[in-house]
């Protein structure tokens, strides 16, 4: 308080001290007038100098691709429907309902008919699906367990008798569903699955049981309130003739109705319970499900990979329980796309509020000079430059990943369906672990501000957080990926073929096995290191080396701790691995995209941005490089001095890099993300 100012009354504040205060809290929100560049900053001298220019409209064009249209047609749906949008404060009991009546106004109100899309054209699928979730991440979720779970297992894993007869009830969501394969005591070991289904050749039914407790299927989204039928993972068994009596044909899948379709009440033989209150989500109904002798007709079995006859014979075109179920999971997959595809959107609504917010907000500056933008600070640019140049490698790379799944799903081609899978474990674990660290940064990053549940930080994070374990848990997802290399690894030394993801392998396995040259170890100019050629070859180096010194330890430790020790001595080397691989996936394919970009203007752009992540990522393990002398000392410093030129660069052209991502404010619908006209409503929100 200044000594001139009179003790004002604080039960009774006056006119002029809520004036003042507002005036101090817009200072925060309204930009100042552009800034002369101070010598006294050298950052802003970095920052502004040699701005590129941006067709944003052009780069946009190029982001969103063809399917931009749907989704702002589910933009404009409920930006239209106020009583559809999630409020910042709600009950669990009132975002079930609410997220359920969100679900229905889109499909029967607005018109959007994803469920033919989910094999037909799943890009377009999938970018409903982003759309969907950017208005409530809930949302999101109930609509991919009804369409690509439920729905999805029913087109995937049934027969043309299974789509004729549900195609359409739950496409219009008479037939909500929900996806039962998660027990309480079996997660990510689907094939120790314990709920039993057992064929009884009299009736010509299956018995569908819990066998314990441990049995139970457990948090299965729709269940607890809004779900009718479920696909039922469990174990099919046969009456023999023989001493056993019974016959174990491994984890399969049934339709079983949970509800009346007329009084919605649970069915004979169905225990429901309501797992309750989430860290997030509590839009999604997430409940528990036991069985009890739950008769069902022999039809309902999906049977596209094993089926039994009216005589209770079992026939199938794959040979072993390990095929139908590989088979079976390889079906599924779309999930992982999806959530893959799903946190790269979320993470460019927390990109866009702090980037946003980080361009208006001002604090501090050179003496007897205005403040200055936070983002002009080098640690701010540190923590959101890097994280807005991954968030476009994601997209491109999640594109990929998106066409390859469609091109699986026409070709049904086998060794497509091996890569597709790797890829999809890698890309899931790997984005959705990146987003989550990402939405924590980006609300440090907004300071207290970022703490105000407006500004959407919280339920993002909470909402997301479970991205990392649902559809597969990402360490164990990592494990799939490096024991994929390792197959390929194998192959390659037997003079196999490697797959196309993996096909850079046979280059850069044999450059690792010879020594690093050290002439290119110290080329230091920026040419050089902004050239894709050293990146990549750096990125596939590393993997290279990964993977060679990994296989090694294993054939090590195998001869005296056993496969499944030695595997588990090594698991931290195989983690690093295969994240290693997807880092270099990614760059290939954000590369691949700057290359492909039809705008100069846009493609300049891009490459700024794919150069920042590529030396970004490189200096983050510049260990890696340094130990085998890839990388030379001073090397090393210019690829830490150009990482921070290029941080500076990206933060000159940051805002035109939001504003293509077309988020609208109703997705955004964060005070301290929009411009100063947002002001007075955010005061508001506190009582001014």
């Amino acid at each position: 308080m200044e000594p001139s100012q009179k003790v004002e009354d604080k039960s009774q504040p006056s006119i002029a001290t809520v004036t003042r205060r507002i005036q101090r809290l817009s200072l925060h929100l309204i930009p100042l007038p552009p800034l002369q560049c101070s010598p006294q900053l050298d950052m802003l001298t970095c920052a502004k100098a040699n701005k590129q220019e941006v067709d944003v409209a052009s780069l946009s064009s190029y982001m969103r691709g063809k399917h931009r249209e749907i989704q702002e047609k589910i933009f404009d749906f409920f930006n239209s429907r106020p009583d559809l949008q999630t409020p910042t404060e709600i009950s669990m009991k009132e975002h079930r309902e609410l997220c359920l009546r969100q679900l229905l106004g889109l499909v029967r109100e607005g018109k959007i008919k994803p469920f033919r899309y989910v094999v037909e054209d799943p890009a377009k699928y999938f970018a409903i699906s982003e759309a969907v979730g950017s208005i409530d991440i809930s949302l999101g979720i109930k609509f991919g367990v009804q369409y690509s779970l439920w729905g999805g297992s029913v087109l995937n894993l049934g027969t043309k008798k299974h789509r004729d007869k549900y195609f359409d009830g739950i496409d219009n969501l008479d037939y909500l569903g929900c996806f039962a394969m998660t027990e309480l005591h079996h997660g990510s070991n689907v094939q120790g699955l314990q709920t039993v289904a057992t064929f009884d050749p009299i009736t010509d039914e299956f018995i569908i049981d819990t066998p314990n407790d441990g049995a139970i299927k457990w948090w299965i989204g729709n269940a607890a309130v809004h779900g009718k039928f479920a696909t039922v993972f469990a174990r099919l068994v046969l009456p023999t003739h023989d001493s056993k009596g019974v016959s174990d044909m491994g984890v399969h899948a049934f339709i079983v109705p949970i509800r009346d379709l007329k009084t919605h009440q649970p069915l004979p033989g169905i225990e429901i319970n309501d797992c309750g209150h989430k860290i997030g989500l509590n839009g999604v109904d997430n409940g528990a499900l036991r069985f009890r002798s739950v008769r069902i007709p022999r039809d309902n079995l999906l049977n596209r990979f094993g089926d039994v006859t009216r005589d209770g014979k079992y026939t199938s075109s794959l040979p072993t329980i390990n095929k139908r179920f590989a088979a079976t999971l390889g079906e599924l997959v779309g999930g992982r796309v999806g959530l893959a595809h799903s946190s790269v959107g979320i993470l460019k609504i927390a990109v866009t509020i702090a980037v946003r917010y980080s361009l208006l907000r001002q604090q501090f500056g050179p003496p007897k000079q205005p403040e200055v933008s936070i983002l002009d600070y080098q640690s701010q640019q540190h923590k959101l430059m890097p994280m807005l140049a991954s968030t476009y490698a994601f997209h491109f790379a999640t594109q990929y990943l998106v066409e390859k799944y469609s091109e699986m799903k026409k070709t049904h081609d086998e060794q497509l369906v091996g890569d597709v899978h790797a890829l999809s474990a890698g890309l899931k674990s790997y984005v959705t672990s990146f987003t989550a660290k990402s939405l924590s940064t980006c609300r440090e990053a907004c300071g207290g501000h970022g703490y105000a549940a407006v500004n959407r930080f919280g339920t993002l994070r909470n909402d997301h957080d479970i991205f990392q374990t649902f559809e597969g848990d990402n360490t164990v997802l990592l494990q799939q990926v490096a024991a994929d290399l390792l197959k390929q690894y194998k192959d390659k030394f037997q003079g196999g073929a490697l797959s196309v993801t993996w096909s850079y392998l046979r280059e850069s396995m044999n450059t690792y096995l010879s020594q690093p040259n050290p002439v290119t170890a110290r080329w230091e100019s920026e040419d050089h290191l902004r050239d894709p050629k050293f990146q990549l070859d750096a990125f596939r180096y590393r993997t290279s080396r990964l993977l060679q010194s990994v296989a090694a330890r294993l054939q090590k430790h195998t001869k005296t701790l056993g496969s499944f020790g030695a595997w588990n001595r090594c698991l931290n080397h195989l983690l690093t691995l295969a994240e290693s691989h997807i880092e270099s996936v990614i760059l290939a394919k954000f590369i691949e995209a700057v290359q492909n970009c039809p705008d100069a203007s846009s493609q300049a752009a891009l490459k700024l941005l794919c150069d920042l992540y590529a030396l970004d990522r490189i200096w983050k393990d510049i260990g890696t490089y340094r130990n085998v002398d890839y990388v030379a000392p001073n090397k090393a410093k210019a690829i830490n001095k150009l990482t921070q030129y290029l941080s500076f660069q990206v933060r000159n052209i940051a805002g035109e890099f939001i504003d293509a991502f077309d988020l609208p404010p109703y997705i955004l619908r964060a005070p301290i993300a929009m411009q100063s006209e947002a002001y007075s409503q955010y005061t508001q929100l506190v009582g001014f």
